[in-house]
């Protein structure tokens, strides 16, 4: 197939960092709302903004929803 072939040199340059820093940033935010929402899975995604702020990852109300919603983290009601 002609053409189909990926240029090397961003090949190596993938491989030198495969991961882009806004990843890493998602992951970690990712992480904090994950740990916020299994200690109090019956709060919404307000709550768990102010817990992560509180563990050092600070980010907009409208990020925070969207991590929540791509990883289906929803509030549990009792």
């Amino acid at each position: 197939m002609p053409g189909a072939r990926a240029c090397p040199s961003a090949s190596y340059r993938w491989l030198a960092s495969p991961v882009t820093d806004a990843e890493l940033t998602e992951a970690y935010r990712a992480g904090a709302l994950f740990d916020a929402h299994r200690d109090d899975p019956e709060f919404g995604h307000r709550f768990l903004l102010d817990e992560a702020r509180t563990a050092g990852e600070a980010m907009a109300e409208r990020t925070v929803w969207r991590i929540c919603r791509d990883n289906r983290w929803w509030m549990r009601l009792r």
